[in-house]
């Protein structure tokens, strides 16, 4: 029947010579032959080309003028097409923001993971941020044991020099007659001892209470009090019943504020962990993770070479002339810090090559010598690196520009250390991890954490966090699935091979559950190792069993050996080319006289060399031969440069 099968009638794009041909449904179909023999001709070019072209034709006019007009593949008819998706091996982003996690929108999960359940850390103490609002603040109080002594704190001045006695006695008027300074009780009206040079801590008692039944109003109100005198902070001082000890001190911060450092940072939300957007983009990269800045070593390529004759080298012309007032400048600055510009550049001490590439503060003379006389002025000399930077970044030269790459290289950015994003937004943490922790992991590592991590959540955390950490599993075991665990989340898009980018991008399919679709995939085999070349097919043909048509262009035996349906095209390549050779279940097609078929059955082989080649040892460079000249052409003349008049 028709609707069971794709029917293709006279195929005769590139080298198929008119070939009809019927693909059966939701099958896995492979399509092998030599290199050349019109392969990819039927599958992408004839198949997947007509299939999207259907799809564009059946959108609105307003629609199909953004995506422009497909041209119809030469072919007489196709029945049977489903949607068409193409997995092929050129869909690897060549855009520097991508990376595996983006592609892959496991990252997007990640982030709003990290915003709903990350606990943030201050970035200069390490220790653990949390927003507790009056309720959880008055809940926290009342697990204390009944008879629990406790002084209700709101901290006015933390660690800052002053009298404060106008603060004093603002306290004094809005009713509150304690307060504690520098952990001692006064009375406000006290003459309270504070040196104006020294730092000092205030805290207004706003409250005294032992902890009974009924009181949860009173401790509400006292909160709040507290909370909004102290901006956001209370302080608790909490003596246990009977006890003879030091009071225990305890802080609680309505806003997310270390109460150490003093650091503050907004509400956690998911574009503070997206490296493009400017709200957790590192601002020195701008989210990239690298700087293509000027490399001391490209720089000062040669240390022998004294520093005032040509050991810069963008301070050198092509004849080996220093450029313009250098020599001068770099006498100076030798005297000013003790070196003699004229001994080689590899003898300077570390402070002095600092110096040299990042520039003084004061002013250096420099003595310039004319003639019998001499001129003396002085300059600020900031550094070999801030000059280029700042003449890469002024010259309107597109030749000056280009001369001055060659001394640039692309390094990790110094302040995210290559993490792309803000510090505040690398201090929210889950497990003592990072968002950027986690993408660092390779992908069998992530499955594995996230796996165990509902164990480390508590009950709250993984309420809310249950349906990502099931999307981000379910990807991560989809990668590891096609043979991917080695990937890690944030490696760039642009580094991936063609195989790798093609099972990404299959694993994205498989994890979108679609069904009823033709999907058509160029050798995703490619570039896999064998032993994860089961895990590539068991992938395939889950695609299959949802309900999808699976084309595969392979030269893999296993893969074709575990085919529904094979398809061999050829007999040869090129001109020769384009026919249908074969076809059938894999059983039937076995039988055939087909180049591949005798070669899978055992009944064409090639056989080891009984004894191998051996390896010639390598010529010395320097007793190495030219190599002859062609006897056609001769030996070749040395050709002589035309003069070019200025």
């Amino acid at each position: 029947m028709a609707q069971n099968k794709i029917m293709v009638l006279g195929a005769r794009e590139n080298n198929l010579k008119n070939i009809s041909v019927e693909i059966p449904r939701d099958k896995l179909v492979v399509i092998t032959g030599l290199s050349g023999s019109g392969k990819s001709s039927l599958a992408f070019d004839t198949i997947y080309a007509e299939g999207q072209r259907r799809y564009v034709e059946s959108l609105s006019a307003y629609a199909r003028q953004f995506l422009g007009q497909m041209d119809k593949p030469d072919v007489d008819h196709i029945e049977g097409l489903s949607p068409a998706v193409s997995i092929d091996q050129k869909g690897a982003s060549r855009n520097p923001r991508s990376t595996v996690g983006t592609v892959t929108e496991i990252y997007d999960y990640l982030r709003i993971l990290f915003a709903r359940v990350g606990i943030p850390h201050c970035p200069e103490c390490g220790t653990p941020i949390e927003r507790q609002s009056t309720d959880q603040i008055v809940e926290a109080i009342q697990e204390m044991p009944e008879g629990t002594r406790l002084q209700v704190l709101a901290p006015i001045v933390r660690g800052r020099k002053g009298e404060y006695k106008s603060v004093l006695q603002e306290i004094s008027r809005a009713g509150y007659p304690r307060v504690r300074v520098d952990g001692e009780m006064y009375e406000v009206s006290d003459d309270i001892p504070m040196d104006r040079y020294k730092q000092h801590t205030i805290e207004v008692v706003v409250d005294r209470i032992v902890l009974k039944n009924g009181m949860d109003r009173r401790l509400a109100d006292s909160v709040e009090n507290a909370l909004k005198m102290g901006k956001g902070l209370v302080q608790l001082s909490v003596q246990a019943p009977g006890a003879e000890t030091e009071p225990e001190e305890m802080l609680f911060s309505e806003n997310y504020s270390c109460s150490t450092c003093g650091f503050a940072m907004s509400e956690p939300e998911p574009r503070m962990f997206s490296f493009n957007s400017p709200y957790g983009a590192c601002p020195e990269c701008s989210g990239l993770g690298t700087k293509t800045e000027f490399d001391p070593e490209l720089v000062m390529p040669d240390p022998g070479v004294p520093l005032r004759s040509g050991a810069i080298a963008p301070f050198v012309y092509k004849s080996g002339e220093t450029k313009e007032w250098w020599p001068d400048l770099l006498d100076a600055v030798g005297r000013e810090i003790g070196f003699d510009a004229r001994r080689p550049a590899g003898e300077l001490t570390p402070a002095q090559r600092d110096i040299i590439f990042n520039g003084l503060e004061d002013p250096v003379t420099v003595i310039t010598k004319y003639g019998r006389g001499e001129r003396k002025y002085q300059t600020r000399w900031d550094g070999v690196l801030n000059i280029l930077r700042k003449r890469f970044e002024q010259t309107e030269s597109e030749w000056v520009r280009n001369d001055l790459q060659q001394y640039q290289s692309t390094k990790p950015c110094p302040s995210c250390e290559g993490k792309r994003l803000k510090p505040e937004s690398l201090s929210v943490k889950i497990d003592q991890r990072s968002v950027a922790d986690v993408t660092g992991m390779s992908v069998g590592e992530s499955l594995e954490f996230f796996r165990q991590l509902p164990k480390r959540l508590t009950r709250r955390q993984m309420t809310i966090a249950e349906r990502a950490v099931k999307e981000i599993t379910e990807r991560l075991r989809f990668l590891d699935d096609v043979g991917l665990s080695y990937l890690t989340m944030d490696r760039s898009a642009r580094t991936l091979a063609g195989g790798e980018a093609q099972r990404i991008r299959l694993a994205t399919q498989i994890g979108s559950g679609l069904m009823g679709c033709l999907y058509i995939l160029d050798e995703p085999s490619i570039g896999l190792h064998q032993r994860d070349n089961r895990k590539l097919i068991d992938t395939l043909v889950r695609l299959r069993d949802l309900g999808n048509t699976v084309i595969v262009v392979e030269h893999d035996e296993e893969t074709m050996l575990a085919a529904d349906w094979l398809i061999e095209l050829g007999p040869g390549a090129g001109e020769q080319g384009g026919e249908i050779v074969a076809q059938g279940p894999v059983k039937t097609f076995l039988k055939s006289n087909c180049s591949t078929a005798r070669y899978l059955s055992g009944r064409d082989s090639i056989p080891i060399p009984a004894e191998r080649r051996q390896p010639r040892s390598p010529m010395p460079l320097s007793t190495a031969k030219p190599e002859p000249a062609s006897p056609k052409s001769g030996p070749r003349k040395p050709t002589r440069k035309k003069a070019v008049r200025a």
